[in-house]
């Protein structure tokens, strides 16, 4: 039965990944590595980087979390695209050579695994949670079908950076909070529960905020849950002057 099984994978459709590495810590130049996996079906990216690492290249660092598409720790620069590796199959991307890199314009802490302390430090900024000043009602804080549309989409942000790796203004500008901490402003600033809206436009209509936004749509390309954070930050410049008007008055 082994020596089958072994003819059976030997049989089997191969692909070659050609995978980024580089440890700071030791290394002079980053480098490419290449590796060959047999083609399973139904096979994502994150199926092929475990079997590297379980059978070829126990040191290759790559992360990720629970593996349902939801979680967003699997973002990587494939065949140069931003996907999730936890959804992207490999028969999906029609190549016999895949190019895997981590995310651009983050800091390379190991091979594919970037430093998002830059990333979530802009997220905090934001105040990322309902804020109430009035006493909380009995049960819970009802919310209508309609008002909860209305954040539907941004609401989906699983926070996996593409969006922020994919725009100009952050590689050129450290201190922009980017398209992903913007997003989330909104989702906050738009929802019927919140009661922090001053606070938040304060913060995101800074010098840093949301006039720093060219609107080129590379964040709504790059995005794999579909989001498009040009629109929400164009809805908070629009918030933004109305505050700025009541100030004036």
């Amino acid at each position: 039965m082994a020596a089958g099984g072994e003819k059976v994978l030997a049989m089997r459709p191969k692909v070659t990944l050609r995978i980024f590495r580089f440890d700071p810590e030791g290394d002079q130049q980053p480098r490419y590595d290449n590796f060959e996996v047999p083609l399973a079906e139904r096979m994502t990216v994150l199926d092929a980087l475990f079997e590297i690492s379980d059978k070829q290249d126990s040191s290759l660092a790559f992360r990720y979390s629970c593996r349902g598409a939801v979680c967003g720790s699997c973002g990587l620069y494939i065949n140069g695209a931003y996907r999730l590796a936890c959804e992207t199959r490999l028969e999906s991307l029609n190549s016999n050579e895949v190019t895997i890199n981590p995310l651009p314009h983050l800091p390379i802490i190991k091979d594919l695994v970037v430093d998002m302390e830059p990333f979530f430090e802009k997220y905090r900024r934001v105040v990322p949670y309902l804020k109430t000043q009035t006493s909380p009602p009995e049960k819970e804080w009802a919310q209508s079908i309609k008002q909860r549309k209305v954040i539907d989409e941004m609401v989906d942000c699983i926070l996996c950076a593409c969006c922020h790796s994919a725009c100009p203004v952050v590689w050129t500008d450290p201190e922009y909070l980017g398209p992903a901490a913007l997003t989330k402003a909104y989702r906050f600033v738009a929802d019927s529960r919140d009661e922090a809206a001053e606070e938040r436009l304060k913060v995101v209509s800074g010098e840093d905020g949301v006039w720093r936004c060219h609107t080129i749509f590379n964040c709504a390309q790059a995005c794999p849950k579909k989001i498009n954070p040009t629109y929400s930050i164009q809805r908070l410049k629009g918030k933004s002057v109305v505050q700025k008007l009541k100030f004036w008055r």
